[in-house]
């Protein structure tokens, strides 16, 4: 498996293609995603950039059961 969370376990952030890949979703479908709010990414740099928490936080709150 050679994906980019278990390539550097210590990254804080990941780049839009990278989060597609921990996602397991298309670059688009991230832009799309944001475009919603659904993730926030750091505009720090140039490129955005997705944190580690961010991501947690997106899985987390998008992963709940319904009732």
């Amino acid at each position: 498996m050679n994906t980019a969370a278990s390539t550097s376990p210590l990254r804080l952030a990941y780049s839009r293609k990278e989060t597609a890949e921990i996602l397991g979703i298309s670059a688009p479908s991230i832009d799309r995603l944001t475009k919603r709010g659904l993730l926030r990414p750091s505009r720090a740099t140039r490129r955005p950039l997705y944190s580690k928490t961010e991501i947690e936080r997106f899985l987390r709150e998008t992963s709940e059961v319904i009732a």
